[in-house]
């Protein structure tokens, strides 16, 4: 018994060393592949590629900012951060300064979305992002606001980005429900309230189920035709929904 045992407890040595073993081997295959991220804030692009290289990273340029403290052309940025530990092949994102303003923000408001890009773009800014909004007393396809706004200074980015007038919102309905009534009243209804009429669809008779008794059998006839006595069967949009003036409405009737 006592041999056993001390067979038992070498055994469980060996496991036990073994898999010490394993883990070690496998933390530093693990950390072999880290690597540490170099500074590349206040290099030149072609510097940063090449230390980042060296290291086993790549980088990227996402963003270009106007700066005061960067020359032109350096980096200002960097995510992740000098001193990181992270994977080789890991790619380093920058944002590159665009060195001090010297560009004026024009004034881009007042004309249209068209005329306000092309000021935008030829005093070699760039347009940024495009709202729009419903407003009853300006009219359609009118810049009304912009950020910056004109002659801004300590400007970040070299992007203006606008908000446009739609004018004045359609009006707006909210759907009645019109199933069960003539297709004819439910037209005359549509149209009075600025809608209109949409695809109908007429509703073939179901089939009988297979334990229901089938008359005889009764020669197949087309399709009828929907006439103002046809009842609304279903509708679309469903009630209760809201529509803007003009929409159509779709029915299927029996």
């Amino acid at each position: 018994m006592g041999r056993f045992f001390r067979t038992l407890l070498a055994a469980l040595v060996l496991l036990t060393v073994a898999l010490v073993s394993a883990l070690t081997a496998m933390r530093f295959a693990i950390h072999g592949r880290e690597v540490t991220v170099p500074k590349l804030v206040g290099m030149a692009p072609s510097e940063a590629e090449r230390a980042a290289s060296a290291a086993g990273l790549q980088v990227a340029i996402e963003r270009q900012f106007y700066s005061a403290d960067f020359a032109e052309g350096k980096i200002m940025t960097q995510i992740p951060v000098a001193g990181t530990k992270v994977r080789r092949g890991w790619r380093v994102r920058v944002a590159q300064s665009l060195g001090p303003q010297r560009l004026s923000i024009p004034n881009a408001t007042g004309g249209s979305e068209r005329i306000a890009e092309l000021n935008i773009l030829r005093r070699g800014l760039s347009l940024g992002s495009i709202a729009h909004v419903s407003l009853p007393d300006l009219p359609a396809d009118q810049v009304i606001s912009q950020s910056p706004p004109a002659n801004a200074s300590g400007v970040a980015a070299p992007k203006i980005s606008l908000l446009v007038s739609d004018g004045p919102a359609p009006p707006g309905f909210v759907m009645p429900n019109l199933t069960g009534q003539p297709l004819g009243s439910a037209t005359l209804a549509l149209k009075d309230a600025g809608l209109k009429v949409g695809k109908i669809s007429v509703l073939l008779p179901s089939s009988p189920s297979p334990g229901e008794a089938q008359a005889a059998p009764v020669a197949p006839s087309a399709p009828t035709e929907p006439g103002a006595a046809s009842m609304i069967v279903s509708q679309n949009p469903a009630p209760g929904q809201k529509i803007a003036a003009g929409a159509a409405v779709s029915f299927e009737v029996r």
